[in-house]
């Protein structure tokens, strides 16, 4: 750490507005700290959220193809990654699902032992619970009470749970809907209405019931006089010393809405990187190939985790089902434990959002590979010729939102992909993140057998993703890892205090330095994290020098 240069223009500038990077820019910024924050996505309201997942202008982001919401599909050879771009980060799209894990999660992967984790965690958890006003799920709904007869089913019901979410519900005796004063700041934070229980939480919420970031540390971070450069990409980050940066760094920036791109530099004493997994990653490498930060470890890209995740489900069809809507309540109400690794929770989207039903198929077991899509086209010629109006409807995405009960699976079995940053054989026109190497297990029997076992007592039929069967390729909304813990830069990325190896005032607080499988919904870990990291920083009155450790070097 070294002095703060006041001749620059920030003393901190954070590279993403998500969970990492909203907790660096409040506590820093209250810290004392001149603070920037550069995020490309667009700044959201109740307002300006779309309708539905129809609304791909504003839904979906692609901003080279002109659609400019804040949902993306990164697709890679060995797992298919869902994120999110916005003011805020993913907490505009996610499912505001608060977990805690199990202890055991610090005795894994490479983090285990670099810290008293266990001890110096459960703090920086409570402050996270309270910053996103987690409480118990109140809008108990079809599908969680159809979650529970599956359970019961199953041999599992006492694993049964009703989940933590970052929802405001209100009080009890006023009618859902109703505007509230801040209720979680002594009346310093922006005002709330309750939750309506539409299911429309990973579409953003119109309704102004959800804790996304800018209702809280983002909210916060801006008062306290961050600046936060929405639709602004970093494109280069360079020391100003052309070594360790210790005199701070020039930051790049260019922005990312509109065909007239606008470049911009700034420069700054310390750098915190947040732009999520992918997003740090690939800026790493950039930077790592063109010279500019070439002390990065060769460990980026190593040790990438997608939560051991799968994407099943029930959908219902028919006559028998046409009352049923499993649309209702918040995006992920309930969960179920089937063993100490596999857990699996009920999740929806509103009525109407049904895109992601194009991504569905029937569900078919069996050995991965050719013989598995042979079976699985066998399967759809008999369904089709015995029941083919059912069977179209099953396949087509109309009335995906209502008719199906989204099942998201996740262990803490590991398991972890390698990436880098190179030019695909299919593509001239530059390089981009690659997954290589060994692939992840595509499916998990267990979670598979559990769909089906639901789907005969609920009267539904199973079905998976299609990149599961047809490409061997599982889905991820909590892509983690790459710039990992270690105790040296041969190890990782970062040191155990979240500082990169080889430079100075740069931090990695996001989820790429998530160093083991958590078996459950990331997001409040990544906000510990980043409280953990942040409290590691004096503040700025009580700033001394601090000579860089010769094992970052």
């Amino acid at each position: 750490m070294t002095p703060h240069n006041e001749q620059h223009d920030y003393d901190h500038i954070v590279i993403g507005s998500g969970f990492g990077g909203s907790v660096s820019a409040m506590r820093l910024a209250e810290k004392g700290y001149r603070v920037a924050v550069m995020e490309q996505g667009r700044r959201w309201t109740p307002d300006n959220l779309p309708e539905s997942s129809w609304r791909a202008r504003r839904y979906v982001w692609r901003p080279k193809l002109g659609l400019y919401g804040f949902f993306n599909m990164r697709f890679f050879k060995h797992v298919v990654v869902l994120q999110g771009n916005a003011v805020g980060g993913g907490s505009i799209t996610y499912a505001q699902t608060l977990w805690q894990p199990k202890d055991v999660v610090w005795q894994q992967g490479e983090w285990a032992g670099l810290a008293d984790w266990p001890r110096l965690m459960p703090q920086h958890y409570a402050t996270a619970k309270r910053m996103l006003g987690a409480t118990q799920n109140q809008r108990v709904a079809e599908a969680d009470e159809r979650l529970k007869v599956m359970a019961q089913a199953a041999g599992v019901a006492d694993s049964y749970y009703v989940t933590d979410v970052g929802v405001f519900f209100g009080d009890a005796d006023k009618p859902q809907g109703a505007s509230y004063p801040d209720p979680y700041f002594e009346g310093k934070g922006p005002a709330r209405n309750s939750c309506i229980g539409c299911g429309g939480c990973m579409m953003g919420c119109r309704f102004n019931a959800k804790n996304t970031l800018d209702k809280n540390y983002l909210y916060f971070a801006e008062q306290l006089g961050a600046t936060v450069h929405a639709e602004t990409e970093v494109t280069a980050v360079i020391p100003l010393d052309g070594a360790t940066g210790a005199t701070g760094y020039r930051v790049h920036t260019r922005s990312t809405i509109g065909w007239r791109k606008i470049e911009k530099s700034f420069t700054t004493q310390g750098i915190v990187f947040a732009g999520g997994a992918l997003g740090t990653q690939a800026l790493l490498f950039q930077m790592k190939q063109a010279g500019h930060l070439p002390h990065i470890s060769d460990m980026l890209g190593h040790k990438v985790r997608t939560n051991a995740e799968s994407l099943i489900g029930v959908r219902y069809i028919g006559a028998a089902n046409k009352n049923i809507d499993n649309s209702k309540g918040v995006a992920i109400g309930s969960g179920v434990f089937l063993n100490e690794h596999t857990h699996i929770e009920a999740t929806r989207y509103p009525r109407g959002s049904d895109a992601m039903g194009a991504l569905t198929t029937l569900m078919t077991h069996g050995r991965v590979g050719r013989g598995r899509v042979l079976r699985w086209l066998w399967l759809m010629l008999s369904q089709l010729v015995r029941h083919p109006i059912k069977t179209m409807q099953i396949i087509l995405p109309f009335g995906f939102a209502r008719q199906t009960m989204i099942l998201l699976c996740m262990q803490t079995m590991d398991g972890h992909l390698t990436m880098t940053y190179d030019r695909p054989w299919y593509s001239p026109f530059g390089k981009r993140l690659q997954t290589i190497g060994t692939p992840i297990p595509t499916y998990i029997p267990e979670a598979n057998d559990f769909a089906q076992l639901g789907a005969r007592v609920t009267g539904g039929t199973a079905v998976t993703s299609i990149t599961e069967v047809l490409l061997n390729i599982p889905m991820t909304a909590h892509c983690l890892g790459g710039a990992t813990m270690g105790r040296t830069a041969v190890e990782g990325v970062v040191n155990e205090r979240l500082e990169v190896f080889g430079y100075q005032n740069m931090r990695i607080c996001d989820g790429s330095v998530v160093s083991a499988n958590l078996g459950v919904n990331p997001s409040l870990t990544i906000t510990a994290l980043a409280e953990y990291g942040m409290a590691l920083v004096p503040h700025k009155t009580t700033l001394k020098v601090r000579q860089p450790d010769e094992r970052k070097l």
